[in-house]
């Protein structure tokens, strides 16, 4: 932008306001390493830290959509981001011996958000005979699941109004054995109280599928398809991953709502093959494979469902993307977000899960309405959340390390009508029976990780206190 003085305070305030924009606008569009660009741009002017951080955070989770973006990218943002923490002193180590462990739990998503489907059952359902439960709320648009959480079994602390200083004095005051950050590098995030590092030990994952990539965090949530390989992940992480033997989330659907009867291609004569997931998530070659799908099976159809598609001009600019890839925009349903969107699961045969940022929450709606999801997984944690989800459901199958075997997967299921019947049948009793939906068993893995960890932590801080 020459013809904006970035040197001048004026200048620089409008530059870090028209890059913040183009990417916003960059984001919806996919245009995930434009968006990326303006964001970081934004970021290295603004003189405000707060900013800063928020603007390196949505570069960090637009980074995730992109096939382009490698672990020495994420890298070079995580070092940006660190120099925002260079002026703060972190508290010394320290370790309490109270009666209960202490679990905190920080989140700008303590409210009716994706997230809490993920979260709801770790925050609620620990054994609060061996551990007490505090949550950090930094929670803006506070709703009836917020005020359920406040009023349940938990001590309730709101950071929202606090200097860093302060959120980060209050947690350290309650004593906290382990400080589990649940949003990530997503919206409103508060890593400058967590690089304090407050409580003894301090964790992320479940809200964030990546690493944090800062060190203020000793450990990151995870289980043995996310990361089952530490040689394949150890470049990608900076944490230490504690992985779980199966999923390292439990989902806890929003709604009981039955699964039709019967799939559409039944009574439709078609298969419908669908995608919920944001649009942001849709690349180039995503698109490509859609459109050999399409072409290898007769008559079938796309069903989109996301927020562009809310006004014509959304549409009219998908449409324009998808003939540039050869689809032919009368084979796809464009639908604009709705809340009763998983009812609309009933009008899906298959459901194609996005890559390298797979559905998360999307793909458990599908699975849980009785739609089999197909998913590709590449080496990234990231991009193995449906590796997961799938494997733990028992449909591992349907997840796949190629294109090619993307979509030979997806066309071999479109084939078998049965198959399809019969999943869309069982699929909810499979996924009640699984891992996923198992909350004793998940709850009893998270508590032992718990103890196991702090109880590390706690041992080598002592070797290091006697050498």
């Amino acid at each position: 932008m020459p013809f904006v003085n970035t040197r001048s305070p004026e200048g620089k305030k409008f530059a870090v306001g028209i890059f913040t924009k183009l990417g916003e606008v960059c984001k919806n569009l996919a245009f995930a390493e434009r968006a990326c660009k303006y964001y970081y741009l934004s970021a290295i002017l603004s003189d405000k830290e707060e900013f800063v951080c928020a603007a390196l955070d949505a570069t960090l989770l637009v980074a995730n959509c992109s096939e382009l973006f490698t672990s020495a990218d994420f890298n070079a943002i995580y070092e940006e981001y660190k120099k925002i923490f260079k002026n703060i002193t972190p508290y010394p180590k320290k370790f309490y011996d109270h009666e209960k462990f202490r679990v905190g739990f920080m989140s700008a998503d303590f409210r009716n958000h994706a997230a809490i489907f993920w979260t709801w059952t770790l925050i609620t359902q620990l054994n609060r005979k061996a551990f007490d439960v505090y949550c950090y709320s930094n929670t803006q648009d506070e709703d009836a699941v917020t005020e359920q959480l406040r009023k349940g079994f938990v001590i309730w602390r709101d950071i929202r109004k606090l200097t860093d200083a302060e959120a980060a004095k209050l947690i350290r005051d309650d004593e906290i054995d382990i400080l589990f950050d649940l949003g990530g590098h997503t919206s409103d995030a508060r890593f400058r109280v967590l690089a304090y590092h407050p409580a003894s030990v301090q964790m992320s994952g479940v809200g964030y599928m990546n690493s944090t990539g800062l060190d203020c965090f000793d450990f990151f949530l995870s289980d043995v398809y996310c990361t089952g390989n530490v040689a394949a992940t150890s470049e990608f992480f900076n944490e230490k991953v504690l992985r779980l033997p199966h999923s390292h989330i439990r989902y806890s659907p929003s709604i009981k709502l039955a699964p039709a009867a019967e799939p559409p291609c039944i009574k439709n004569g078609y298969v419908t093959f669908g995608s919920f997931n944001q649009y942001r998530k849709i690349t180039d070659s995503l698109l490509i494979a859609w459109k050999t799908i399409l072409d290898l099976v007769p008559n079938s159809r796309l069903l989109l469902k996301a927020k562009i598609f809310n006004d014509k001009d959304g549409k009219n600019f998908v449409s324009e993307r998808l003939q540039r890839f050869g689809i032919d925009p009368k084979r796809v349903e464009m639908r604009g977000f709705s809340a009763n969107h998983v009812a609309e699961y009933a009008d899906m045969d298959i459901a194609l899960d996005t890559f390298p940022y797979t559905g998360g929450v999307t793909t458990c709606e599908a699975l849980y309405m009785g739609v089999p999801v197909v998913s590709l997984y590449g080496d990234k944690p990231g991009s193995r959340f449906g590796l997961s989800l799938l494997n733990n459901v028992g449909l591992e199958e349907l997840a796949v390390d190629s294109y090619e075997d993307y979509v030979k997967r997806a066309v071999a299921l479109a084939n078998d009508w049965d198959l399809i019947a019969m999943l869309r049948r069982n699929l909810r009793t499979m996924m009640e029976k699984s891992p996923l939906m198992d909350t004793v068993d998940y709850i009893l893995s998270v508590q032992r990780a718990f103890v196991s960890i702090l109880d590390y932590e706690r041992k080598q801080h002592e070797s290091e206190q006697n050498s």
